[in-house]
């Protein structure tokens, strides 16, 4: 098994590089190594215990392979293969293709570090994969988006490098699990680089801007998967160091609402899509033990509604409200926005039955109101007028074999969890969905406030981090 899991983890690396030299199958390739990581994680998740691969035993360099891992390599996958379809009849080239399976692999990389260095290393191929991905149409425009990304995500990683090194000065370990007898400082600095990473709180105010702004199929893979490699490891630091479990929730919670807040007053789909993957990082934070659930099911919903987002006719929902869209898109679009506000049959009912199964009771009222959030910022989705009479242009087979197959995984992810349809569990979903949806009626589409966008300037980004940074410290030293 061990010699399988070090061959999975490089072969992405060896196909993506490989592309340049069969660029005529670059497709093909490219949807061979994502069907590879979704066996492999499905593998994973029913694996009745995990293991760990010692790569540098004597410096703490490991692999942990486990339940929670298998969920975010089967989210990687799926987002992977949807994106795939979606472009395959696109006149994407052979580089797209390569940096899509080079981010990939990366992706599941992270999913199995379990120390400081091999992590650092992956995230950092991540930044440039994903960079290149968004600077892929050369616009100045684009361009300057992926380098804010790409100055932001490095700056982070430096206070991250100076963390570990801190952590292997105390423990002569870059193991995880080192964090628990290392100095303060060094917890506040790799805090702050994966906070950062994943997009969470005031940290995360450069993810509206970024994932709105870049070509469909990329919003789609940075929204579905790329900001959780910065989650990822916050997790798996809170269940090997039960001290920062707190500190984790804490930030969860402030996260969540915070999203969902900017969610329901935004006015922009893509970038209510954006706020809206804030609100469900913090809700990961909010349960690190069982968070992989609710991961897959925001990478499956998420992606799907970035890749309608893309056919809808505007992104103002003002002028949506005055419109009528194809019912052949409004019903995928609905079935996910029911699952991404928790309605039964859909896996967004489970996982977050799951999430608030293992919730501290003070977390519980915050949560609720963010789920109530939820189905009021969806709404506005979901109420969009449609006419089985209008027609709808995007009619590829890629682009509706992408959404076909993210949305029977929501369908079919409720296996995965059938404790959640407990009878006193519905009802709960069923009110708060319907409390959200009447606020919208009788408040929100009566409401037209646009949000500044002053946090997300350049400028009050690298500020947003040092007040971050000095929060850690603060808290840290408690």
């Amino acid at each position: 098994m061990n010699e399988l899991t070090i061959g999975w983890v490089i072969f992405p690396f060896v196909v993506g590089f490989s592309i340049y030299l069969l660029p005529k199958i670059d497709r093909y390739l490219a949807i061979f190594v994502s069907i590879g990581s979704l066996i492999f994680g499905l593998v994973q998740i029913f694996q009745p215990e995990p293991y760990s691969l010692k790569l540098l035993g004597m410096y703490g360099v490991d692999l942990l392979v486990d339940d929670q891992s298998g969920y975010f390599i089967l989210t990687n996958a799926a987002v992977a293969i949807a994106v795939t379809v979606y472009c395959w009849k696109s006149n994407k080239s052979a580089f797209f293709f390569t940096q899509l399976v080079v981010l990939h692999g990366a992706l599941n990389a992270v999913f199995v570090c379990a120390d400081l260095i091999s992590l650092y290393v992956a995230l950092e191929a991540i930044s440039i994969a994903a960079f290149l991905l968004m600077t892929y149409q050369r616009t100045d425009r684009s361009i300057w988006i992926g380098l804010r990304y790409l100055f932001l995500s490095n700056t982070a990683m430096l206070f991250y490098l100076i963390g570990a090194v801190l952590v292997y000065q105390a423990t002569k370990s870059f193991a995880f699990a080192g964090l628990a007898e290392a100095p303060s400082d060094a917890i506040a600095l790799i805090f702050l680089g994966l906070l950062t990473k994943g997009g969470v709180f005031i940290s995360g105010f450069w993810l509206p801007l970024t994932h709105s702004e870049a070509e469909t199929p990329v919003s789609a893979m940075l929204s579905g998967v790329v900001v959780k490699a910065g989650i990822f490891p916050l997790l798996r630091c809170g269940i090997l160091v039960p001290d920062l479990d707190l500190w984790l929730r804490l930030f969860g919670l402030a996260t969540a609402l915070l999203g969902i807040t900017f969610a329901i007053l935004e006015t922009d789909a893509k970038r209510l899509l954006a706020f809206s993957t804030i609100s469900k990082l913090g809700l990961l934070l909010s349960a690190p033990a069982v968070a992989g659930l609710a991961a897959l099911s925001h990478g499956l919903v998420k992606s799907s509604l970035f890749l309608m987002a893309g056919q809808l006719p505007t992104r103002n929902f003002q002028e949506l409200r005055q419109t009528k869209i194809a019912s052949s898109l409004w019903l995928p679009l609905a079935i996910a926005c029911l699952s991404m506000v928790g309605m039964p049959l859909l896996l967004g009912f489970s996982s977050k039955a799951l999430l608030l199964k293992n919730i501290a009771p003070w977390q519980e009222m915050g949560l609720n109101i963010a789920a109530v959030g939820t189905a009021l910022a969806f709404a506005k989705f979901l109420f969009i007028p449609h006419d089985a009479a209008t027609k709808f242009t995007a009619k590829s087979v890629t682009f509706w074999g992408a959404i076909a197959f993210l949305l029977s995984g929501v369908i079919l992810g409720n296996g995965f969890y059938l404790e959640a349809y407990e009878f006193s569990n519905i009802p709960k979903a069923l009110i708060k969905i319907a409390v959200g949806w009447v606020l919208y009626w009788l408040i929100m589409k009566r409401l037209e406030f646009k949000l500044p966008r002053i946090f997300e300037e350049f400028e009050q980004l690298i500020g947003g981090m040092s007040v971050v940074l000095t929060g850690l410290f603060w808290m840290v030293t408690l």
